[in-house]
């Protein structure tokens, strides 16, 4: 199962979300993909990190077979320039640092190196 939503007036972008995530996870992963603003991802980041800030990314496993992402479109698209990408590829790059993260990888040269296999893959 894979659901996404949308909690804000922006608009999401035209990414491969379920092949991504079938490719990342399996195809029997549970993933709610959940697509915030800033006072709902600051919200999220002060309860479950303690850092009273937004973030554009939060990903939480809920068990071995699901999970859920939480991506904050108003910070995806003022920092995907920083990274050098449009706001979409930003955004399917995040998508895919959270089913890293909740694949238990860490931040590391190993998931870095994951990242770019899988970001040249889905062409983002």
């Amino acid at each position: 199962m894979f659901d996404i939503m949308n909690k804000t007036k922006g608009k999401i972008p035209n990414l491969p979300f379920c092949d991504m995530k079938n490719f990342v996870a399996g195809k029997n992963y549970e993933l709610s993909l959940v697509f915030i603003g800033d006072t709902r991802s600051q919200a999220l980041n002060k309860k479950y990190r303690n850092i009273d800030k937004p973030t554009n990314i939060l990903s939480f496993s809920l068990n071995k077979n699901s999970g859920e992402i939480f991506i904050n479109l108003n910070r995806t698209k003022k920092e995907a320039p920083r990274f050098n990408k449009n706001t979409k590829n930003f955004i399917g790059f995040l998508f895919v640092h959270g089913l890293l993260h909740l694949k238990d990888f860490s931040h590391s040269s190993t998931m870095e190196r994951r990242e770019k296999v899988l970001c040249k893959k889905f062409n983002i």
